[in-house]
């Protein structure tokens, strides 16, 4: 059997818990965090590439560049759904490597595409859907580390790994804008592409540097989930075995309150700053668009924490009704026939709307293995053995409603773009997109209330 393989792990038993699983599973989890950082920063890269488009030499509409920013999320929402059942199959150190380095992928294709302002427009439709692998991984890797922590842990564990890996998104739209405004690659990356301004001034930029500066990264991560990380022989699983999860009335319902907070996060993260564009022109939107995902991001891991001390329903449902207050926030500050709107007080309420969304990230991925492994737990004979395989088959069910509601969480970034995009053009204006939101976050806070924080719910989580 190779050293990378634990045919025994048993993280709910504390002696052995405290004495070798909880050494490995944190050597795991620090592998992992950067791996899925550099995924996020993938998938989200053209979220920040396409405000740079125009000085670059590339000439699309509006429109178009909205596609160019929906497509990685259509495809990685997509992709999830596959990559959901992976991990059992492959088991995690081998899926995690694989994954990762097939961000080399859209990584280079897009420092190569962007060299040249003539590439196609389809090109690039192309390289934006294979940015669908950085969203992909979300769901496997969080599928992974679910087996790794006892119960108690597994919020703080799969908070600390999604939040610290959320950072991807704020980290590519702070880096981007720095790296392409330097030949930092010489002759090996390509010429910069020079515009002039209306004043005369020379600007030149790299844009290809957006793709290529995150190729060694994700060589040294995806070596490094190769040699240090370990797959679970417990852990295996047929997808037949893990479809069961389709006939769970829990995971359609946990898909659908995910989709209300990482939706929103992916979401947001993606269309922000065109839309930022589109309502205050005379912003800058890259020098603010990274504040917000990196609030919600920093703040995930506090909402499994604290879900961890308060509970996870409790904790989400009172997160949706503050986001319904403040995307009523939003609408107030945007600009009107009669008013010309305040930035300051936009991008206010768009952080804080990160913020609860990050919070609400943490918490419901909380909400899900407890839920999944109390049922199991309480559906089964009351016997020690009994109740070890329920533990075991909870975790397994636990681990692929991780993965598939990430996958359907990650629609969001899909459709929130395009519903402002679609509210602008028949509108004018973002607001019949935000009341859209808003009546989505009402739905989503009843069904947290009715199912899981209410008292005498039928789930208490």
């Amino acid at each position: 059997m190779s050293s990378y393989v634990l045919t025994r792990w048993e993280p709910e038993q504390k002696i052995f818990w405290d004495t070798e699983g909880k050494r490995i599973a944190y050597q795991n989890l620090w592998i992992s965090i950067p791996a899925l950082m550099l995924a996020f920063a993938i998938w989200m890269l053209w979220s920040v590439v396409v405000v740079s488009l125009p000085m670059a030499g590339f000439d699309f509409t509006k429109n178009q560049l909205f596609w160019l920013t929906a497509l990685p999320a259509l495809s990685g929402a997509t992709l999830r759904i596959f990559y959901s059942f992976l991990v059992p199959i492959f088991g995690g150190r081998r899926w995690t490597a694989i994954s990762t380095a097939s961000l080399l992928i859209p990584a280079l294709g897009m420092g190569f595409a962007l060299r040249d302002p003539s590439t196609s427009y389809p090109i690039l439709l192309i390289l934006a859907l294979l940015c669908g692998f950085g969203g992909a991984n979300f769901s496997s890797s969080m599928a992974n580390i679910s087996f790794f922590f006892p119960k108690k842990s597994k919020g703080f564990a799969t908070g600390m790994n999604a939040g610290i890996g959320n950072l991807g998104v704020s980290l590519v739209q702070f880096v981007t804008p720095l790296v392409i405004s330097i030949g930092m690659f010489g002759a090996l990356g390509g010429e910069g592409f020079t515009t002039t301004g209306a004043d005369g001034s020379t600007n030149t930029i790299w844009l290809q540097n957006a793709g290529f500066v995150w190729v060694p990264f994700i060589v040294a991560s995806t070596l490094a989930a190769w040699f240090g990380m370990h797959d679970i022989s417990d852990a295996k699983a047929s997808f037949s075995e893990q479809a069961i999860i389709f006939k769970r009335k829990h995971n359609w319902l946990m898909c659908w309150l995910y989709l209300g907070t990482f939706g929103s996060f992916i979401g947001f993260s993606a269309g922000l700053a065109l839309l930022t564009q589109s309502q205050f022109p005379d912003i800058n939107p890259v020098t603010y668009a990274f504040l917000g995902p990196l609030v919600g991001a920093a703040l995930r891991p506090v909402g499994g924490w604290i879900s961890d001390k308060l509970g996870g329903a409790r904790v989400t449902f009172w997160t949706f009704l503050l986001m319904i207050l403040t995307v009523l926030g939003v609408m107030y500050f945007l600009p009107d026939t009669n008013s010309a709107g305040s930035f300051p007080g936009f991008l206010a309420m768009f952080i804080l709307l990160f913020a609860l969304s990050g919070i609400g990230n943490g918490s419901t991925f909380r909400m899900i293995p407890v839920i999944f492994l109390q049922e199991r737990q309480q559906a089964a004979a009351k016997d020690e053995e009994s109740q070890r395989r329920a533990m075991a088959d909870g975790s397994k069910e636990a681990a692929a409603v991780l993965g598939f509601s990430g996958a359907m969480g990650a629609y969001g970034g899909f459709f929130i773009p395009k519903t402002f995009g679609t509210s602008i053009d028949i509108t004018g204006t973002p607001h019949a997109a935000l009341w859209v939101f808003v009546a989505f976050y009402v739905s989503c806070m009843l069904v947290t209330w009715w199912w899981y924080s209410r008292r005498h719910a039928p789930m208490p989580c």
